[in-house]
């Protein structure tokens, strides 16, 4: 938890704010998150996007690519941290991060994918970049370490300034 309450102290000083979008993580990237007392100075939400629909008619991830390619992708984790910035946007300014985690935590393989292969997105307003990750485990372990791998990628972008 101290590396998510640093992450969370480098955003509030700087004045930064983060949306989160997540789909096999149901809601704990943005628990752990607010989990960090002074996190609502920087957190500006969560979208828990688990139906693959819901990234699109939510999120404005492309409905083609969805189609073509199936939630679990890296386009797909990259959109959805960017339209998170804009869905959770205070009046009408985005957040300055959008991250997104989509994957296959299992028990049975998705969209071709085997359990264990999922995708992180960070977004912001100059940049969207995507992770594949490649995770062992039972559903909880693979929901946990993505979780923990995201985090940890936010805060290695955040202190590189970009």
């Amino acid at each position: 938890m101290t590396d998510v309450a640093a992450l969370v102290a480098v955003l509030t000083a700087r004045g930064e704010t983060v949306a989160v979008a997540e789909s096999l993580t149901g809601g704990l990237v943005v628990a752990t998150l607010v989990g960090v007392p002074g996190a609502s100075a920087v957190v500006r939400g969560g979208v828990v996007a688990y139906a693959t629909p819901v990234k699109h008619t939510v999120l404005g991830v492309s409905a083609d690519l969805l189609a073509e390619h199936g939630a679990v992708d890296p386009e797909v984790a990259r959109q959805m941290a960017s339209g998170v910035r804009t869905a959770l946007a205070v009046d009408g300014v985005p957040a300055t991060w959008g991250i997104s985690t989509t994957g296959v935590a299992g028990p049975d393989p998705q969209d071709g994918k085997p359990v264990g292969t999922v995708f992180v997105g960070i977004a912001s307003a100059s940049r969207a970049e995507a992770y594949e990750l490649h995770l062992e485990g039972d559903r909880e372990a693979i929901r946990q370490a993505t979780v923990s791998e995201l985090l940890a990628r936010m805060s290695a972008t955040v202190r590189s300034g970009e």
